[in-house]
């Protein structure tokens, strides 16, 4: 009887999962279509390496607000504006201080990038 009795409890227990597993699948399906673009938009950041010009990652990213010099400024991802990274860059064609050794306020298009950080995620800022 204790056997007939587990056997059962086994067994509806198997169904109630099986029914939970089987509602869950739509909400999987939208998921994966979230997860799959996330994968493209990283993908696209990843492109954009040290060495490249400033005129390169405009493509893929575009201006934050916040604090930042030319040499270096937050980006963020044109695919969702909460995908950023930090970029550190050395001038070209240019000094990249005045004579009192301040950072220039100039932007130039084929300034290199030297340094790029790992994606993440915040919230935009306003100026």
């Amino acid at each position: 009887m204790v056997q007939r009795l587990l056997a059962f409890a086994l067994l509806s227990s198997a169904i109630i999962n099986g029914a939970a597993v089987v509602q869950a699948r739509p909400q999987i399906a939208g998921q994966r279509e979230h997860v799959a673009w996330v994968a493209e938009a990283l993908k696209r950041m990843q492109t954009v390496k040290p060495g490249m010009t400033r005129t390169d990652l405009l493509k893929v990213f575009t201006t934050e607000g916040g604090l930042s010099t030319p040499l270096h400024r937050p980006f963020v991802s044109r695919d969702c504006p909460y995908f950023k990274v930090d970029v550190d860059f050395e001038a070209v064609g240019r000094p990249s201080r005045d004579a009192n050794g301040r950072v220039t306020m100039v932007e130039g298009r084929e300034d290199k990038i030297v340094k790029i950080s790992r994606p993440y995620l915040q919230f935009s800022i306003a100026d």
